[in-house]
């Protein structure tokens, strides 16, 4: 097991520090090949995240934004978290940088792995900072647990950059980056908050059986560590 927990007082800290380190690794990306790429998720907790990174002034032109995980669905549809994107993130400042959606207009979900895969693959990567999420179901991006796409999603193996699957315990069809993908990320984060979050994470440090819990593939990953931010 490879990672960091950081535990914060209130919101507010977090967000304070949190925003900074990730600003930080920006900027040196962006001072060592000339651009940095963000990849974040989306629900209510970055929310607040995403309105006070959007009022660093850096290089915002030269930063890639994308999605580890997309409901497939128009980015104008209120479930969609490119339109979160653009609401809480993409201003201000930050309304500077190049988002890069998953949503593939017209085209099947399933049908579009390969176009989703090559399209991460070849604009999102390198990727300098990915920001997860954790459900109480144990699910992260969308890898959701008891489904028959999630031995795709979480195959070391599987050099697809992408997997869609439909789960049985949240609507909509969903096409998320597979757990390889995610591994090769520089830093990658994980981001929660309120006392239930923290029970369902140390829960998932202790499960083995990752088709129960996708989370814990990516807590017990033998390759990249992950640093954990938390407040209660």
């Amino acid at each position: 097991m490879n990672t960091n927990f950081y535990t914060f007082t209130n919101q507010k800290t977090l967000i304070e520090d949190f925003s900074k380190t990730i600003i930080d690794k920006l900027e040196k990306a962006i001072e060592k090949k000339g651009e940095a790429v963000l990849l974040v998720s989306g629900g209510n907790t970055p929310k607040p995240l995403f309105e006070k990174l959007r009022t660093f002034d850096i290089s915002w032109n030269k930063v890639k934004i994308g999605l580890v995980d997309e409901r497939w669905l128009d980015g104008k549809h209120e479930d969609s978290n490119a339109k979160l994107v653009k609401e809480y993130l993409l201003k201000d400042k930050a309304s500077k940088a190049l988002f890069i959606p998953l949503y593939q207009e017209n085209l099947d979900p399933l049908k579009s792995i390969d176009i989703c895969s090559t399209l991460v693959k070849n604009k999102l990567f390198p990727c300098d900072v990915l920001i997860l999420g954790m459900g109480d179901d144990f699910h992260t991006a969308s890898l959701f647990p008891n489904n028959e796409k999630l031995k795709d999603g979480i195959d070391l193996n599987n050099e697809k950059y992408c997997v869609s699957m439909t789960p049985s315990t949240a609507k909509l069809t969903r096409m998320s980056l597979t757990l390889s993908s995610i591994l090769k990320a520089d830093n990658i984060y994980l981001h929660i908050q309120g006392k239930n979050k923290k029970e369902v994470y140390e829960k998932a440090l202790k499960e083995n059986d990752f088709l129960l819990s996708p989370i814990s593939a990516v807590l017990k990953n033998e390759k990249k560590q992950i640093e954990v931010y938390y407040n209660e």
